[in-house]
């Protein structure tokens, strides 16, 4: 497939893992739709509202509302990141994917520098953070998450942490995911990079939270997401279960709890 230029036709989706991010995704949606429509002609954007308790789903409704390449789909309670990110990937229809978090930390218009990267011999573009903008307590964990990650699971990323991607949609006809909670990153990376895909990281800015406050690195949920990754090493280094035959992402149908907006035509 040749790489897309700028203003093309290939197909991109764009999708957004929120959960009470009511003061900021309005903003990172409409900077997606003038980011996204300046790269094709063929796009659209996905919400995920992981059962947010604030006024984010009414927010993302009237959106959609608004713009006709906007669609909103809602847990009906809080699932965690990993299954937001499994719900964007299986709503997305276009051939590139991508994706990142609803609370404003990396900017949508830098997806240009992801697009650009995008050639014929990459299926990832994974971009990493040039200097990040957070408390010094979630630097040195960020870092040390880091390291450990990539010394535990091989991952030959500069920032596994950096949820600013840019992906082909075939990828997850050939691996599936299932973890629910912030370590999904760590998951599809490793099953990613053993599969043989070919990655490009790319430099991005990240900013300042300003709204809200992070649900991964808090103090009360190390202790879980440490458990969690030793039970995921295990499974993916120790046992390698993931290089056995699955069921792809791709294959898994969609939560029929989930309340999507507008709702779709009928086949």
């Amino acid at each position: 497939m040749p790489s897309p230029p700028a203003r093309s036709t290939a197909g991109l989706s764009v999708f957004f893992p929120a959960y009470n991010d009511s003061g900021t995704i309005a903003s990172m949606v409409i900077r997606s739709v003038k980011a996204a429509a300046e790269l094709t002609t063929d796009f659209e954007i996905i919400v995920v509202d992981d059962g947010s308790a604030d006024g984010t789903a009414e927010i993302v409704d009237e959106l959609a509302r608004t713009y006709p390449q906007v669609r909103a789909v809602h847990h009906p309670t809080n699932r965690d990141y990993g299954a937001a990110l499994r719900t964007g990937f299986r709503s997305a229809t276009k051939e590139l994917i991508f994706y990142t978090d609803g609370d404003a930390q990396y900017d949508p218009a830098e997806l240009s520098v992801l697009w650009t990267s995008m050639t014929a011999d990459t299926d990832v573009v994974n971009g990493y953070k040039i200097s990040r903008s957070d408390p010094l307590h979630r630097v040195i964990i960020g870092r040390a998450y880091h390291h450990i990650v990539s010394l535990l699971f091989g991952i030959r990323l500069r920032d596994i942490d950096c949820d600013f991607r840019l992906m082909r949609r075939t990828i997850f006809d050939r691996i599936d995911l299932v973890k629910t909670s912030g370590i999904i990153c760590v998951e599809m990376m490793k099953k990613i990079q053993d599969a043989g895909f070919r990655i490009v990281e790319v430099p991005v800015h990240h900013y300042h939270r300003t709204y809200g406050r992070s649900q991964f690195f808090n103090y009360r949920r190390l202790f879980k997401t440490g458990r969690d990754l030793l039970v995921l090493w295990y499974a993916l280094v120790v046992r390698r279960d993931h290089l056995r035959a699955g069921v792809p992402l791709a294959k898994t149908a969609a939560d029929p709890a989930n309340r999507v907006y507008p709702k779709p035509p009928r086949p």
